[in-house]
């Protein structure tokens, strides 16, 4: 059984805020602010996972490339090889 959510009250401190959240209520995109504020979090949950499918196809491309070409980093991690190469 789920835990029902108990309300938070929000309260925006920063003009710059304020004043980002009212533009794009002056488009008529959205019905209040906290429409707006909903829409901003999914966006930014999207591009998380976006960049974590991105990394973890990034690393199966690489082993498959290994595999397929005897390519071995022995017993080291990319983290590892990465901080030898830095200056």
């Amino acid at each position: 059984m789920m835990k029902e959510a108990t309300p938070v009250t929000i309260q925006i401190t920063k003009p710059e805020v304020e004043a980002l959240i009212n533009r794009r209520l002056e488009t008529g995109s959205f019905k209040d602010a906290e429409d707006v504020i909903l829409q901003a979090l999914k966006s930014s949950e999207a591009e998380t996972q976006g960049t974590d499918e991105k990394r973890s196809d990034a690393i199966d491309r690489l082993m498959t490339f290994g595999k397929t070409h005897g390519v071995s980093l022995g017993d080291k991690t990319i983290r590892e090889l990465r901080e030898e190469a830095r200056p």
